[in-house]
C-alpha cells in the first residue's frame, strides 16, 4: 500500500471532466501509437489527430471524485489515488515555496477540452500553465500496463502527479518565463525544465511521509525499495532515447525534448535524496547535465 488506510483525504478537490466513462485503450494499438503516447507524456503537445479511433472533443459535465475520503479509498482506485496524492502535493508545496497556490486537478474521463489541447489517455498526463491545471486520465497507466513494458505501480502514478506539479511550481516560480523553449536537443531548456520537474518530483517523494492529516496520521507510508524501483523504471520508460528506440527509430540526442531515461532516473534521484535544494539543472554544464 501507498496511503496509510486511515489517512484522510476527503479535503481534497479535484473534479472529474470529460465526455462519459472512461475506456482503457481508447481505442488504439500498435507501438507506433505507443511511441506517440510516450513522447506526449507530460507534454501537452496533442498529436492525438495522427492516432486511430480519437474522439471528437467535448467538455462532457465535471463533478466530484466519488468514495474518496480515506487512503483505504486511494488504495483501491486509481482516481481517488491520484486526488489524494494532490492533497500531499499541495502541502509539501505550501511548506517549500513562499506563496504557492495549489493548481486545479482534473481527472479525465475520455476526453475534455482545454486550453492547451485535447486532454485523453490519448495525449497523457500534462500541465496547463494558462489555467494553471494538471490533467490526467488515469486509463493511461492502463495502457502503459497492458501495451508496453512499464509497470505503473502506485508510486509510479504518483511520481506521474508530482512530475506535472513540479511543472506548476516552475509557472508560478517564472522558470518557465525565465528559461522559454529554445528548441530541442540535450543542452535545450525544454531537456532541463523536464529534468528539473522531475528532480522536484523526487524530492516530494523523500519528503512526502512528513505530511500529515487533521489528526496527526501521515497520509503515506515510507516508500519499498520495489515502488522506488517502480518510480524510476517510469521515469526511464518515457526517456527521449528509449523512446526513439521503442519507436524503431535511432537515437538522436539532437531531437530530445526530455532528457535520456539515465538523466531522468538520476535527477529524480537527485531530488528524492538531496531535495529541492538538489534540482538546480539550469546551472550544471551541459556534459554534467
Amino acid at each position: 500500500m501507498t496511503f496509510n488506510e486511515n489517512a484522510n483525504v476527503g479535503g481534497n478537490t479535484a473534479r472529474r471532466r470529460g465526455a462519459g466513462a472512461a475506456v482503457a485503450g481508447g481505442g488504439i494499438a500498435g507501438i507506433g501509437a505507443i511511441a506517440v503516447l510516450l513522447f506526449q507524456l507530460f507534454t501537452g503537445q496533442d498529436l492525438s489527430s495522427i492516432l486511430p479511433g480519437t474522439p471528437q472533443a467535448g467538455a462532457g459535465e465535471e463533478s466530484e471524485i466519488q468514495q474518496c475520503e480515506t487512503g483505504a479509498d486511494a488504495n483501491r482506485n486509481d482516481a481517488c489515488r491520484l486526488a489524494a496524492g494532490s492533497v500531499v502535493l499541495d502541502e509539501y508545496w505550501t511548506s517549500q515555496m513562499q506563496g504557492y497556490r495549489a493548481p486545479q486537478l482534473v481527472i479525465v474521463d475520455v476526453q475534455t477540452p482545454t486550453q492547451c489541447g485535447t486532454a485523453s489517455n490519448q495525449t497523457g498526463p500534462f500541465y496547463c500553465p494558462p489555467e494553471e491545471t494538471v490533467y490526467i486520465d488515469p486509463t493511461f497507466f492502463g495502457l502503459l500496463r497492458q501495451q508496453f513494458d512499464a509497470s505503473a505501480g502506485e508510486l509510479a502514478q504518483l511520481y506521474v502527479l508530482a512530475h506535472e506539479y513540479g511543472h506548476h511550481v516552475q509557472h508560478l516560480a517564472g522558470i518557465m518565463e525565465e528559461y522559454p523553449n529554445n528548441g530541442t536537443g540535450p543542452d535545450s531548456n525544454g531537456v532541463r525544465t523536464e529534468l528539473q520537474a522531475d528532480c522536484f518530483a523526487g524530492a516530494w517523494v523523500g519528503g512526502m511521509t512528513e505530511e500529515v492529516d487533521d489528526n496527526g496520521v501521515p497520509y503515506l507510508q515510507e516508500p519499498t525499495p520495489q515502488q522506488i524501483t517502480d518510480a524510476l523504471n517510469a521515469a526511464g520508460t518515457v526517456g527521449d532515447d528509449h523512446i526513439q528506440q521503442e519507436s524503431g527509430g535511432v537515437v538522436n540526442p539532437e531531437s530530445w525534448t526530455h532528457g535520456s531515461s539515465e538523466q531522468r532516473q538520476r535527477w529524480f534521484e537527485a531530488g528524492y535524496q538531496g531535495g529541492v535544494s538538489a534540482c538546480d539543472t539550469f546551472s550544471v554544464s551541459g556534459s554534467s547535465l
